[in-house]
């Protein structure tokens, strides 16, 4: 897999949390579908937060220490806090924003599974060599 895999999965995960307010607002009401919103948007912010920590750590120049801090600042304290205080108002449904939490980890598994399927990782390799060939 490469990079732009993360960057992919927010994409479709973005998508996919417009249309569970969107359509679920119909069907199930606005506040239980805004529930599952704020749990896909949390894990997005999550998955997004994680990708920039590992690439700022795991670099071939060395570790930004200064990115590395700043992210984990962020991620662990505020964003888990943001978490548990969602997780326990009155105002969002703790099954629906855990059901959102896990919506992201629905959209890894497939999209991998999709590429697994499809074979895109075998194709973009044989391009990546053609190409360098071709130089």
């Amino acid at each position: 897999m490469d990079v732009g895999f993360v960057d992919r999965t927010l994409k479709t995960a973005g998508i996919l949390s417009l249309l569970v307010l969107t359509f679920g607002s119909f069907y199930y009401g606005f506040y239980p579908s805004l529930s599952v919103f704020t749990g896909i948007i949390w894990g997005m912010v999550n998955l997004y937060f994680l990708s920039l920590l590992v690439r700022s750590t795991l670099r071939p120049d060395g570790v930004d220490k200064a990115t590395a801090l700043v992210v984990l600042f962020l991620k662990f304290p505020l964003l888990y806090a943001a978490g548990f205080f969602m997780i326990t108002s009155d105002f969002f449904d703790p099954i629906l924003l855990l059901i959102g939490f896990t919506v992201v980890l629905l959209v890894i598994v497939l999209k991998a599974f999709g590429r697994v399927i499809l074979k895109l990782d075998e194709t973009d390799l044989k391009n990546k060599r053609e190409n360098l060939k071709s130089v």
